[in-house]
């Protein structure tokens, strides 16, 4: 049961479901999806089905296209428990699902944008989202690629990296400068590009850490041309849009990192409660209770600040540094939970047979991707800084 006092009895029901859902669908499997293709991992599309079914995909799309239009709180507590089985697989669902926004905030006849929409409320076709490059990860300005205007289309040239989804989108969000000669980003255009356009080439799977279920890869666009109404919002406003993505995506980081992290508290109580050493079990020495209950604070202070967060981009709050606050705070706790609950098992911790290793190198990522940390104190001092003036 979920005992989450901000939820009502209608979360508490979505959230469970969807956790029941995933304890029989993917938790056998885990290992397996997690060994396919070498180690590379692989997104398991049956589990996706089962969630697609049950009303879990597009969960945010408007009840205007046909969607359930949950909101930002009710989203966040049915992703938590998928992610309680896998943060990865999670990640990657919500991802597909989201994107949305590209195909309605595009141009293209309203018969095309409903044909993408019923293919997305039916779980057949996901997006991906197209800003990262080589040479420009926190500093999204600095992109490289283009699209430069040829009669009645646009002809896109570059490339992207660290794509969450790259293999298994069926279209994108592409970021490209279409006039250098302004200041601030407002030469950045996004664009609808689908992926089956001439020109369009997908790297295979990267090689990663943790987060095997969620694939990733680079993006290539070879003078990969657009109809005009594949610009996505306003010619030039497509960094805006960007920034205005991450806002809200940032505390959905702390999320996916928060159920992992319960998970792995949920891991070592068991271990906790099964140990014996000096003839009690190892829940009954205080050193192992007291860092047991610090972890769960430490989950519990995550939880608070991000569905805090949460709530406000519900109340149509501009979130400016609670954004930044909500990513680095959560995701560092919920890192520091997996350290000591591997500590608690001692070397059994360390091995495969338990799934605080997987939980640990799952949870490494979310310090790093929406922006590092380290961005997230930048933003947050700078607020300060400009606040402190006024």
């Amino acid at each position: 049961m979920i005992e989450y006092l901000m939820a009502t009895d209608e979360q508490r029901e979505y959230a469970e479901l969807a956790r029941e859902i995933v304890e029989k669908e993917l938790r056998p499997k885990l290992t397996e999806y997690e060994d396919a293709d070498g180690g590379l991992g692989e997104y398991p599309w049956e589990v996706h089905k089962k969630l697609v079914e049950a009303g879990f995909y597009s969960m945010n799309m408007p009840a205007e296209w046909g969607g359930l239009e949950f909101d930002n709180v009710t989203r966040g507590l049915i992703l938590e428990q998928i992610s309680h089985v896998d943060c990865g697989f999670a990640f990657s669902f919500r991802g597909l699902g989201d994107k949305f926004n590209i195909i309605i905030d595009s141009h293209i006849p309203e018969e095309d944008k409903h044909d993408w929409i019923d293919k997305m409320i039916a779980g057949e076709a996901g997006g991906g989202f197209c800003l990262t490059e080589p040479e420009a990860g926190s500093d999204s300005k600095a992109i490289r690629t283009t699209a430069v205007k040829d009669g009645d289309e646009w002809v896109i040239n570059g490339s992207k990296c660290f794509i969450t989804n790259g293999p298994i989108s069926n279209f994108y969000g592409v970021f490209a400068w279409t006039d250098k000669s302004v200041s601030a980003g407002h030469g950045i255009t996004c664009f609808l590009v689908e992926r089956d356009r001439p020109g369009v080439s997908v790297s295979g799977h990267e090689r990663k850490m943790g987060f095997k279920l969620s694939p990733t890869s680079s993006v290539y666009f070879d003078d990969v041309r657009v109809p005009e109404d594949h610009i996505v919002g306003e010619l030039g406003r497509g960094f805006s849009t960007a920034m205005g993505t991450l806002d809200v995506a940032r505390p959905f980081n702390s999320v996916f990192a928060i159920g992992a992290a319960q998970q792995a508290v949920d891991v070592a109580v068991k271990y906790a409660n099964e140990r014996k050493t000096f003839g009690k079990k190892i829940i009954e020495h205080q050193a192992i209770a007291f860092e047991l209950a610090d972890l769960q604070m430490k989950v519990d202070a995550a939880r608070a600040m991000t569905y805090y967060t949460l709530a406000a981009a519900d109340k149509g709050i501009k979130l400016g540094r609670l954004a930044s606050e909500a990513k680095a705070f959560p995701t560092e706790l919920c890192q520091q939970v997996a350290i000591d609950a591997i500590q608690i098992l001692g070397g059994y911790g360390y091995m495969r047979d338990y799934p605080l290793e997987k939980i640990m190198r799952d949870l490494r990522l979310f310090t790093i991707f929406a922006g590092t940390n380290e961005i997230q104190r930048m933003i947050i001092s700078r607020s300060m800084i400009d606040k402190s003036r006024n």
